[in-house]
């Protein structure tokens, strides 16, 4: 009985339409360059770029309120003096780091 089963399942390819029809499929989800597993490597490629962009947006909007924080000569002195220690010319800079921030010796 399996055999004939398989016997009918394998005649239904000698209908020309379904074999052309199969090899049309299988050539356009596996073979053709715009086949289904280049269609979703594009759309994840775009899911991450958008997601870079939105990074990149708000990473713009922060750096925009920093540069208009900066108009004021004081703010861009106090910016210099906490990152890069920049000093007046007759002060000394003292450097406190707590023993807590300090890395650890194995």
């Amino acid at each position: 009985m399996k055999k004939t089963k398989l016997l009918t399942w394998l005649g239904q390819f000698k209908n020309i339409y379904l074999v052309i029809t199969s090899f049309f499929i299988i050539w356009m989800f596996f073979f053709d360059s715009n086949s289904v597993l280049i269609q979703w490597q594009l759309s994840s490629e775009i899911k991450d770029l958008e997601q870079e962009k939105n990074y990149l947006e708000t990473e713009i909007a922060r750096d925009k309120a920093l540069l208009k924080k900066f108009s004021d000569s004081i703010e861009k002195e106090r910016f210099a003096r906490e990152h890069y220690f920049f000093k007046k010319p007759n002060e000394d800079i003292f450097i406190i780091e707590m023993k807590d921030s300090l890395p650890k010796n194995k």
